[in-house]
């Protein structure tokens, strides 16, 4: 369930809320940590890098607390106008929240890139969690061995948790480490809602999301999607007013990088829609008919007019 942030009422006595951003350099596990953290699929996820491309605001809600849990872009260095605009939403959720958590990676030695994400969480005036992700890929000695690491070479930390966003390891604990730092406060969203996001926004990414499991190389770096509700069906392929009615626009940069996303036979596209549609009508609990469509916008990641015009 989606919905907008504001007051609920006077909350319990006692009862806490606040907002907490998730940073790190790419491909951590951010998006899936959040995941794990609401309860429920909020993000999409995928092993290439630079997945996440706005902030997205997911929401738990429990008896005693509401936490708003903000996923960032991972922060890298850009090479496109697309890029330095993802960093700067990354570097904007520093600000004004209750608690940050940087995100590392278990499996994986620190490196600067850490640093630099550990840099900007320090200056900013909130407490900072250092959350060491991947432990389900890394052998007990590895894990202390890179918590040492980790407190020498990344700075203070007012917590360090050993977390597994693939199996829920550590999560539980995670969450009673940043409860405790929100304050006494409001419920910003209604019961049983857990993202803000747009139904449209979130059909474009579980879209998205399918074509970044079959594509590889430049490709996926290369993919926008952009939804719409259909108003203009011809009388013949009308469907009953229960059915949620969309057209998708899938957008590459390059003639080569269409013929991949449709497919032979338009086999690739079609399997992508199907398995996001799937996906929206088990979301939204409604039926839903995907139009889909492949277009040239050549290099839109490098020209900021075309990343206004996309949302970005």
């Amino acid at each position: 369930m989606t919905a907008s942030p504001g007051s609920q009422g006077p909350a319990a006595e006692g009862f806490r809320s606040g907002f907490v951003t998730i940073v790190g350099r790419p491909n951590v596990g951010k998006s899936t940590l959040v995941n794990q953290l609401v309860g429920t699929k909020v993000a999409i996820t995928s092993a290439k890098p630079q997945t996440t491309r706005t902030t997205i605001r997911g929401v738990r809600t429990t008896s005693s607390s509401q936490i708003v849990f903000l996923d960032t872009p991972g922060l890298h260095k850009p090479r496109t106008a697309l890029g330095e605009r993802t960093n700067e939403r990354a570097r904007a959720s520093l600000d004004e929240v209750d608690a940050i958590c940087v995100v590392i990676d278990a499996s994986e030695p620190i490196g600067r890139g850490d640093g630099f994400v550990c840099e900007l969480a320090h200056a900013a005036a909130s407490p900072v969690v250092l959350v060491v992700n991947k432990i389900d890929a890394a052998n007990k000695a590895a894990i202390a061995s890179h918590l040492a690491s980790a407190a020498a070479e990344l700075g203070d930390f007012d917590a360090f948790v050993p977390v597994s966003a693939r199996t829920g390891e550590g999560v539980a604990a995670l969450l009673s480490e940043l409860e405790p730092r929100l304050p006494e406060g409001p419920q910003y969203y209604p019961e049983g809602v857990v993202t803000d996001q747009p139904e449209l926004f979130i059909a474009a990414e579980l879209l998205r999301e399918q074509l970044l499991r079959v594509t590889r190389d430049e490709v996926p770096h290369s993919i926008t999607v952009e939804v719409e509700p259909i108003d203009d069906l011809d009388d013949d392929r009308r469907h009953p007013d229960d059915v949620l009615r969309l057209r998708a626009v899938v957008r590459v940069e390059r003639d080569s990088q269409k013929g991949i996303v449709i497919g032979r036979d338009g086999s690739v596209l079609k399997d992508a829609a199907t398995a996001a549609r799937h996906e929206l009508e088990a979301l939204l609990g409604t039926r839903v008919f995907l139009e889909t469509a492949v277009r040239v916008d050549r290099d839109w990641q490098r020209r900021p007019h075309a990343l206004d015009r996309l949302g970005y």
